[in-house]
This record gives structure tokens, C-alpha cells and sequence, in this order.
């Protein structure tokens, strides 16, 4: 520690998560954790530290302990609270909904508890993981105290705050900050010494607690009260809660010594003679006193830290006495309320002053608030509305605000378009914590990016200043902008914002000419700005230092290359310093292959001069799904989506296309026409086709050159099509063809020489789909066009082939329930609806219940119709009765059926043809959280099917364990390896007499795969299918496009055997006959999910990784012994 100001304290980059974990840390005793975005890097900071050994304030590491969920996680920890252990939990949005009914037993028995909310948007009409209150708001009649911290460094000295006060006043504290806005913000913060922390704990408190431990104390808690005492005890804890405001402001004043801070219960900013002032908590406060700054006049702002309990004593102590009207910000929506609850609170303290107030919503899910919008709130002030909104142009309750953008700071701001997983946000992060650590420089990042766990567009805002920097609002002047991707330039616009005189750098393998000619329609801004063009060709620079398209280091070295940030030489060595630390890890031929790239750099980067030539900027958005597609979704009115208010859309095309510089090309010679390219491509993208002999002959020149005689069917032509437009570049299709004598069928092109989506686009409109071959099989079942394609997923995803198969075995026959996770990010990801089938999502936890109850309505309607055919004496109603489980004759019937004859069947026309209705969801749905539900559904008999996509993480929050994980992989909450036993969810599923159970892999089997799905679709009864993905967190050597062969290996080496299971006639059959256990090392090699086991816990890993392999061997001997 150094002294800042006369204090002992340091300076350290990090964001609020890490902010608030730091302090956390210190008071925590026991974790209870669960996963959960945007909060889940607290917890993933406390395991981190707890495995390094990091001792909290009172010398002992921390326990730390993933549940099944976050009910799970509350549990663990009210029961901890009764060991006299102090734990602590960290969650958002759905998980905290969860928490709700322990929060109203730990605080109705005093525990002094402490959680840590990034808050999150909560899931209604629709989900999303973005920040508001929504949340928090929840639980405010829990008991719960709250604070909530306005920025990155309010995010430790608050945490510090409420977990002093809650020892001291023997009641729980919710923490909480605004969930990405401050949660993934970096920024510069001071943090204070432990030791002088420790003089603050209140030690007679921390006694009491533990000693009111059940290990202490034959007590009885948690009884049962009847009418004549319940409400008097409840009434007896008031005096607790009166003097709680008082506790709070008493650590307040104690952390203030210690950092020269000025934190209190309400803090004013302002002027003290202001008339206008706005109330409001969160990271709001930010730009709230940046633009009261740049006004000036007699305006304030009252920002909260304690909200509950709301003290009227400390809220009048800093209303200035001139105020005479005020605007209360809410983030949230109360619908049917009065008011929502800051502005109910407010009214109620001043409700004898003679004071207007008025009520206003801002920022739901994340949504953007400036100081233009501000300067909005205080005109209106001038003449107050009751209720207003800003953000948003509400055109149909008129409630909107209108506003001008202003421009309050004076950051160097740059702002960096990325595209999900190509390391530009690593990037950003890299400059940020190289910049700031110089002494005198400020440095702010936040990092804008949509829901998929890669492959969307990514935006980080990053500011750089000589003073400390508020600016909670995204960066709208950039002097430098820098895009990874040149095929943006056709879907948005991403330059009309750069400051004059700024710095373009672009990402192209592009000339300077078609540089220039793809700028056409933003020339005139940038001549008139003034504006330095500059090119570099990162991915070519990656490729030939094998980076897997990893250009993060390099378009860093650019960017210091043209910017003055620090010197260029002291660049270099800050970059090296920092590969080594960041990849060496994992490995340390990455970390070697970065470094070198950073020389090339230099002589890539071209200076580009601009011309005049231009045309007009006009992206055309006709529909809300083009506004979205080209950014512009902020800019539609409320009266867009009039239609869409229940949150329901149709199929749609995806929002980004032409993604990959290289595309795979068909070499018709090589092609034995077996169909595995596109039974594996996980973005449904390469197509066989079967052309006959009328649609040969109408087919234009260059759809007949590529055509062929097909193979085992006469008078017929064959040709693979391949939508380049749509392609990720993943390789899967090429590394997967057999080809002919060793001659593959499939190699990379050049998407700029690509001819494919001429030849797909022809082939889609003009040629029908062919049932000349059985469906069952490999080459039968990619004849039939899929339901699910063109999604959002990750380039080589190992779960999507799965589930577009699927949609080729149904067809129009499947309905989807599908949890929250992967599946359900690129399943629904606006503006991008991949399915052609119904498919809807619930939450994370009820996935089971919800597809079943999907299930049980459906039946319902069907007996309805079964009863009305039993009635009826027409041969129709017979055939149907007979077949009701086979869609394509009850469609026949149902199309045959004559509804003015049978009147009351015309109601049910829907459900007459029968439904497959599937479940889809993770390993972290199926294994933990919703196991229960999916538990219940096996052993209703009932026809649910359920899909398992097991990548044995939880793959959309970052990769933390779940109980498919196996022993020795190296994850988060698992940092040193995972030290328990991979769940059999199979072997339980078989206990259910009438399920069918199977475990598939379509690279260890591919055949298997469909017989298993087929056969679980005829299934009469539940079935439960789970199927093996690679994920990127595995990190397989030779990157995604190796996720089939890896699968192989998977099923080869033993690793995840495969079989089918019937449990009506008990038949057990093993697809995995012989496994080469001689291969298992080989298998756990290939990706660092395992190899970095021996960096990271080098003691333990030989006997870990043995436990592993020692585990699947008797897993298949187990399932070896049922086949006997």
C-alpha cells in the first residue's frame, strides 16, 4: 500500500464486480454461489482467490460452494448463518426472484448476511440480460436492508459499508449496483489497506452472532406461531430496523476517514439554493452530476445509497431547503402502480411539503441515458408532468421526453466495433489496464454486446482522461473508431459519430480501392471531418502466426501505432508483459505466436488516402427487424411494435451476414455424396439437393455445371449448395469430408470469389424437397430442408447440428420448449428467429414443466377430440383414432374433414395433426437447476422428449461447472480442477420403467445418432436424449472447427460411450462397443479445459486426471454389464 493524498491505499483497474468482490472477500467466511449473468464474475473472484490460498479479514480461506441453483445457494447459506458462519451470495434478476423466501427467514431472524446484486433486467415479455432494477425492486418488502452503489469505486467502499452494518445491526444487507453499466465498467479506483479495516469490525456483534450458533444452543428455530403472538413478534423488531439508518451512516463516516470520501445515507450535489432537483440511485447519479457541472444554475441531484430502510430523517437533512419541485427516477416499470417505488418512497417522505413531484422511468435493460436527457428532465422541471419517461419516443401514451444530445465531457474517447470472440473486447480491456496504470492518467471502459456467448457485434467504449471520469453513458464523439469487421460497413453505421480530425481503422483483406469504393456512403463524413484512414490486415497477420483468427494483440499494436496513449517502444514491452501473463497459462506456444505477431504489424498497417467519390447513407429500415439488424432499434417508437406487446415474433433472416473471409467451396469430382457436410454444419448452411430430370433441364447454365449424377437413384441429379453469406468460416464440413481416396470434396474460397449464394439461392426457390432416400438415415435425412438454421451460435458450435436434425426428422410437426441458456440466446436472439417451428422460452429452472405443460394443454384439446370421434361414426374419425400419434396421416385426416359437417371439431382443426413436443436445454438446466422438473416429467409416463446439449459446463455465463463436469476439468468455480464425480443423468432416467434413454455423439456415431433421435420421436412415453458439445470453453486445439473429430475421439477413447435404451421392453443396447482406453490421455490433451490442469494445480493433476479416466471406465463397464 502507498499513500494517496495522506491515506493508505492503492490504486488498482477493475470493474464493479471486482470492486465489490474485493471487499466481499474480506468479511466472507462461506460462498454460496450459482451462476448467473452479469453478476457471476463476484463468485468466480472469490474461488479464484480462495484456491490461491487468500485469506479473508479474519485469517482463514474461504469456503466456497456452487449449489444447484440459486434457490440451491440461499439455502446453503441461511443454513451456514446458523453455524455461526458468516456467508455471503452473489446473484441478479431471476436467481434473486429465486432467493425470495429464505430472504424473508434470514431477515425475520436477524442473520447478519450480506449479498451482492449486479441488477438485471427480470424476464417478462421477454428475457434479457441487461441492467435496471427491476430485481432488486423485488424484494424490497423482504426485510432486506439495501444499498446501492453509483460507480465502480462505490461498488468496494459500499460493500465494506454493508457488511459492517450488518453485523452491527444483526440484520441482512442487499448490495446492489446497476448490472453491466457498473458491473463490467473498468475504471480506476482506489481500494484501502486490510489492516485498517480491521479496527471497524464490530467485535461484541460479531460474538453475539456466533453465538447464537445451533451448535451452541439447544434452541428451537423456525416455529410455528398462530394469530395471538405471530404479528407482535414481527412488530418487536421495528426498534432494529430504526436504528439500522443510523448504523449505516455510522461506517459511512468511518470509511470516509479512511479514503477521503463523503459517502452519507443521501448524498446532494448541486447547488445549495436549487429549485429543481432529481432523486435517483444507480449509476445514473454519474451523469447526473456531469450535467448538473456543465448547467450550472439551481439544480441538484439527491442520490441514494441506503434504500431500505428509507429514512425520512436523512433525506430531508440534505434536501436543500429551496427546492421546489423534483423529478424521481425509477428503473424500472411498476405496471398498475400509483407510482414505482423510489418515487412512492419520496412522495411519501415529502407528502406535508409544499413541493411537486413528479415520477419518471429511464434505462430498463440497459437502455442508454445521457445528459441531453437530463437537461430534458430539468426543463421539464420548469413546468413539471406527472409521469414522463426518457429514452424513448413514446408516440402512444405521449409520455416521452424530448431531448437534444449535449456533449458534458472532455475524455479522449475511443470507440472499437468488434465481433463476438474475436478478442476485441480483450483487447480494449488490454489498453485499458495498460494505460491506467500510469499515475496521472484515468482510464473508463465498458463493453457493449448482445446476449450470444459469440458471434454478435461488440462495442467498448473506452475514455481516457487526466482527471477521474463519470461518464456512465456510451462514448458519442469518438476520436478514434476501429472495426474488425469491414462487412459492417453494410449492415450499420458505425463511423457518423467520430469526432473531426478523428482516426478510422479498419480490418480488411480488402485493396485500398475496395477499401474506399465499400466507404462510398461515408465519404462525406469523412472529408468533412477531416478524417485519417488507416487499413490493416489482422487476419491475414493471424493466420500466418496460428492464432485461429485471434486478433486482439494485433489491432492493439495498431491502435497504440496511431494514437499518442504511450510511447511506442514502452507499447511493445506493456503488450508482451501482458501476453505472457494472459496466454502463457494455457499455452505457451499461444502466448509465443502473439508476440510475433506484433512485429508484423508495422508493415501492414496502410495509410489510405480518401477520395471524393460518394453516394447517399441509407441502411432502408422498412421493418422493426432491419432496424435492429442496422443498430437503429433505439431510434423505433413505442407505435413500432404495436402487434408485438406480448413479446411474440415471427421466423426471420439473420442480422449479420458475409461474416467469414473464407468460405468452403464444393469440388464436385471428390464428392461419394454421403451428406455428412451438412448433416454436421452447425449454421445449416451447406445443403445437398436432388435435382429430377424437369428441374435439371429448366436449372440455368451455372446450376448444371455443378451438377452430377446421383448416386443410388436414377434420373436424378446431385449438387451441394452452400450459403456463403451465412457461412462462420468454421471448417467443420471441411475437416469432416471423407472424400475420395483422400481427396476432400470441400476446401476454403474466398467469400469475394464465392459463387455459392447464386447457386443456394436458385437451388432453395426453384428445386422441391426429395423423400427418394430414408429419412433414418445420413444421406436420406439432409435431402429434407431444416426448420432451424442461419442462427447466431458460435463458428463450429457442437450443440446446433443437433438440434437441426431434429427439425429434419419432425419437420412441421415439432414444437420447442426451450430453457434459458445457449440454445435459447441463438434460438431467440432478435432480430435474428432462426426456427420455422413453434418455440418458446420460459426461464432457466422450469424448462420441464413448462414443455410439459405445453404437453398437457395440447392433450387436453385432443381429448376433447378423441371424445367427439369415439361419438362420431365417420371412417375418418376411425383412421384417426388408430393413428393419432402419426403426423402425417392425422394431417391427412385433418385437412380431409369435413368442419361444416362436424361443426364443433372446427375449434380443434389445430391440434387434430399430432406434435412431437421436445425440451431443449443444457447440461446446467438438465443436471442442476431443473433437474427436479425433468425428474418429475420422466416419471409421469407422459410423451415428453427431451434433448440434453451437454457441454458439460455452464456454457452461456463463461463456462462454470456443473455436475456433468468431470473430475480434473478446469473451469470456473473450478479454477484448480473439479474434485467430485461426473452425474450419470442417464443411469437415473433408466430407473423409469417406460423412458427411453440414450446417449448420442454425431461425430462418435453418426448413424446412432439418428437411429436414437428417430426412435425416441416414435417413443410412447418420455424420453430423454443427451447428446455430447464441444464449446469453445473447452478449448480445443485446432480451434471449433475441430469439434467433430473431437467427438470421435470422445466416443474412441471411452470418454462418452453411446446407447439406446427402451425402458417399456427393457432393451439396452450399447453403441460403443470396444473403446480404446489407450487414447484417453491423448483425448484429454486436445483441449485446455484439461492440459492446463498441471499449470494451474500441478500437486494434484496426475491423480486428478487418473480419477477422471478411472470413472469412465467403470461408467462403461457399468452400461457394458446392462448389454450382457
Amino acid at each position: 500500500m502507498s499513500k494517496i493524498g495522506g491515506m493508505n491505499m492503492k490504486r488498482i483497474i477493475a470493474d464493479g464486480n471486482e470492486a465489490c468482490s474485493r471487499a466481499s472477500y474480506l468479511f466472507t467466511e462461506l460462498a454460496g454461489i450459482y451462476p448467473i449473468t452479469p453478476s457471476t464474475p463476484m463468485p468466480e473472484n472469490i474461488d479464484k482467490w480462495s484456491g490461491e490460498g487468500k485469506k479473508n479479514i479474519f485469517g482463514e480461506i474461504p469456503k466456497v460452494v456452487e449449489m444447484q441453483s440459486e434457490a440451491g445457494a440461499i439455502g446453503l447459506v441461511h443454513g451456514a448463518l446458523q453455524s455461526g458462519t458468516l456467508a455471503t451470495t452473489y446473484t441478479a434478476s431471476q436467481g434473486l426472484l429465486l432467493m425470495i423466501p429464505n430472504l424473508y427467514k434470514i431477515a425475520g431472524e436477524m442473520w447478519p448476511f450480506v449479498m451482492h446484486v449486479a441488477a438485471r433486467s427480470l424476464s417478462t415479455h421477454a428475457l434479457s440480460i441487461f441492467g435496471d432494477h427491476q430485481d432488486v425492486y423485488s424484494v424490497r418488502s423482504t426485510g432486506i436492508c439495501m444499498l446501492v452503489s453509483s460507480s465502480v469505486e462505490d461498488a468496494y467502499y459500499l460493500a465494506l459499508v454493508a457488511h459492517l452494518s450488518s453485523l452491527k445491526a444483526s440484520l441482512p444487507f442487499l448490495h446492489f449496483f446497476d448490472g453491466f453499466r457498473t458491473s463490467h465498467e473498468l475504471n480506476k479506483i482506489t481500494i484501502l489497506d486490510e489492516e485498517d479495516i480491521k479496527p471497524l469490525i464490530p467485535i461484541d456483534a460479531l460474538k453475539n452472532f456466533r453465538n447464537r450458533a445451533l451448535t451452541k444452543n439447544a434452541v428451537t428455530r423456525g416455529t410455528n406461531q398462530n394469530p395471538d403472538i405471530y404479528f407482535q413478534i414481527t412488530e418487536s423488531r421495528n426498534r432494529f430496523y430504526n436504528v439500522t439508518p443510523d448504523i449505516v451512516n455510522h461506517y459511512m463516516q468511518e470509511i470516509n476517514k479512511l479514503s477521503g470520501k463523503n459517502y452519507k445515507p443521501f448524498n446532494y450535489y448541486g447547488s445549495k439554493t436549487a429549485k429543481k432537483v432529481i432523486v435517483a440511485m444507480g449509476s445514473v447519479c454519474e451523469t447526473i452530476k456531469e450535467t448538473i457541472d456543465y448547467l450550472g444554475g439551481e439544480i441538484g441531484l439527491i442520490e441514494v445509497h441506503l434504500y431500505r430502510p428509507f429514512s425520512s430523517k436523512y433525506l430531508l437533512d440534505v434536501l436543500p431547503e429551496t427546492t421546489e419541485k423534483i423529478a424521481v427516477l425509477d428503473r424500472t416499470k411498476e405496471a398498475g402502480s400509483a407510482g414505482e417505488p423510489l418515487y412512492l418512497d419520496v412522495s411519501s417522505v415529502l407528502r406535508d411539503k409544499n413541493i411537486k413531484v413528479a415520477r419518471g422511468r429511464y434505462g430498463l435493460s440497459s437502455k442508454d441515458t445521457t445528459p441531453g436527457m437530463i437537461k430534458a428532465v430539468y426543463d421539464m422541471l420548469d413546468d413539471p408532468k406527472p409521469e414522463f419517461t426518457i429514452g424513448i419516443d413514446d408516440d402512444v401514451t405521449n409520455l416521452s421526453l424530448k431531448y437534444s444530445n449535449i456533449n458534458t465531457n472532455h475524455t479522449s474517447e475511443f470507440l472499437i466495433y468488434g465481433y463476438g470472440s474475436d478478442g476485441m473486447v480483450s483487447c480494449s480491456k488490454s489498453l485499458i489496464n495498460i494505460i491506467g496504470t500510469k499515475e496521472n492518467q484515468y482510464v473508463q471502459g465498458y463493453f457493449e454486446y448482445d446476449s450470444k456467448k459469440s458471434g454478435g457485434v461488440t462495442a467498448s467504449h473506452l475514455r481516457f482522461s487526466k482527471e477521474k471520469i463519470r461518464s456512465t453513458y456510451f462514448v458519442h464523439n469518438p476520436e478514434l473508431v476501429v472495426i474488425s469487421k469491414d462487412t459492417y460497413l453494410e449492415n450499420f453505421d458505425p463511423i457518423s459519430d467520430i469526432k473531426e480530425n478523428g482516426t478510422l481503422l479498419i480490418n480488411t483483406s480488402k485493396t485500398e480501392e475496395e477499401i474506399l469504393e465499400a466507404l462510398k456512403p461515408f465519404k462525406k463524413t469523412l472529408n468533412t471531418k477531416n478524417i485519417s484512414l488507416y487499413i490493416i490486415d489482422a487476419d491475414k497477420i493471424a493466420r500466418e502466426n496460428n492464432l485461429n483468427r485471434k486478433i486482439s494483440m494485433i489491432m492493439e499494436k495498431a491502435i497504440f501505432n496511431l494514437t499518442n496513449l504511450i510511447d511506442e517502444k514502452e507499447a511493445t514491452q506493456k503488450l508482451e508483459e501482458y501476453i505472457i501473463k494472459k496466454f502463457a497459462v494455457k499455452s505457451k506456444t499461444v502466448a509465443e505466436n502473439n508476440i510475433k505477431s506484433l512485429k508484423d504489424v508495422d508493415t501492414m498497417i496502410k495509410h489510405v488516402k480518401l477520395d471524393t467519390n460518394s453516394s447517399d447513407l441509407d441502411f432502408n429500415s422498412k421493418t422493426i427487424y432491419d432496424a435492429l439488424s442496422h443498430r437503429e432499434g433505439g431510434k423505433l417508437k413505442v407505435s413500432d411494435f404495436s402487434g408485438y406487446e406480448d413479446g411474440t415474433f415471427i421466423h426471420t433472416e439473420p442480422e449479420m451476414q458475409n461474416i467469414s473471409e473464407f468460405v468452403p467451396k464444393w469440388i464436385q469430382e471428390n464428392c461419394i455424396q454421403c451428406g455428412m457436410c451438412s448433416l454436421v454444419c452447425p449454421h445449416g448452411v451447406i445443403r445437398p439437393f436432388l435435382l429430377n430430370e424437369e428441374e435439371y433441364a429448366s436449372a440455368p447454365d451455372y446450376i448444371q455445371r455443378e451438377c452430377k449424377p446421383a448416386l443410388g437413384i436414377s434420373n436424378h441429379y446431385y449438387i451441394i449448395a452452400i450459403s456463403a453469406k451465412n457461412c462462420t468460416g468454421c471448417g467443420v464440413c471441411i475437416n469432416t469430408c471423407p472424400g475420395l481416396r483422400g481427396n476432400k470434396a470441400l476446401a476454403f474460397e474466398s467469400l469475394k470469389d464465392s459463387k455459392n449464394d447464386l447457386i443456394f439461392d436458385y437451388l432453395i426457390e426453384n428445386v422441391t424437397e426429395k423423400h427418394n432416400f430414408k429419412k433414418e438415415t445420413i444421406k436420406g435425412s439432409q435431402f429434407i430442408q431444416p426448420k432451424f438454421c442461419f442462427h447466431g451460435a458460435c463458428a463450429g458450435c457442437g450443440e446446433t447440428a443437433y438440434i437441426k436434425l431434429l427439425t429434419q426428422l419432425t419437420g412441421d410437426n415439432l414444437i420447442i420448449a426451450n430453457a434459458t441458456g445457449c440454445s435459447s440466446i441463438y434460438g431467440g436472439e432478435l432480430p435474428n428467429a432462426p426456427y420455422q417451428v413453434p418455440w418458446a422460452s420460459s426461464l432457466f429452472e422450469d424448462n420441464a414443466e413448462f414443455g410439459y405443460g405445453i404437453l398437457m394443454g395440447y392433450e387436453n384439446k385432443r381429448d376433447q377430440i378423441r371424445t367427439i370421434m369415439q361419438k362420431g361414426s365417420d371412417p375418418l374419425f376411425t383412421k384417426w383414432l388408430e393413428n393419432e400419434d402419426d403426423y402425417e396421416i392425422t394431417k391427412e385426416i385433418s385437412n380431409q374433414i369435413d368442419y361444416e359437417k362436424y361443426p364443433e371439431l372446427k375449434q380443434f382443426k389445430d391440434y387434430i395433426p399430432a406434435k412431437s413436443i421436445w425440451e431443449i436445454g443444457g447440461d446446467g438446466w438438465a443436471y442442476d437447476i431443473g433437474f427436479s422438473g425433468i425428474d418429475h416429467v420422466l416419471s409421469s409416463g407422459e410423451n415428453v422428449k427431451i434433448l440434453v446439449l451437454d457441454t458439460e459446463v455452464y456454457s452461456n455465463t463463461g463456462g462454470q461447472v456443473s455436475k456433468a463436469t468431470p473430475e480434473g476439468m478446469v473451469a470456473q468455480f473450478a479454477s484448480r480442477g473439479k474434485k467430485t464425480y461426473r452425474k450419470d443423468l442417464a443411469r437415473i432416467a433408466m430407473s423409469y420403467p417406460n423412458a427411453y434413454v440414450a446417449q448420442i455423439c454425431l461425430g462418435g456415431n453418426m448413424l446412432q445418432t439418428i437411429n436414437a433421435l428417430s426412435e425416441a420421436i416414435k417413443h410412447k412415453g418420455p424420453a430423454l436424449i443427451i447428446a455430447y458439445c464441444p464449446c469453445i470453453s473447452h478449448g480445443l486445439k485446432g480451434g471449433m472447427g475441430q469439434s467433430i473429430a473431437s467427438e470421435a475421439l470422445a466416443t474412441k477413447c471411452g470418454y462418452f460411450p453411446l446407447f439406446r435404451y427402451d425402458g417399456t421392453t427393457e432393451t439396452f443396447t450399447l453403441d460403443t462397443k470396444n473403446p480404446n482406453f489407450d487414447l484417453y490421455e491423448e483425448y484429454l490433451n486436445t483441449q485446455t479445459r484439461y492440459s492446463m490442469l498441471k499449470n494451474v494445480n500441478k500437486e494434484e493433476a496426475d491423480n486428478m486426471l487418473k480419477l477422471n479416466k478411472e470413472a469412465a471406465i467403470k461408467r462403461f463397464n457399468y452400461y457394458k454389464n446392462l448389454s450382457n
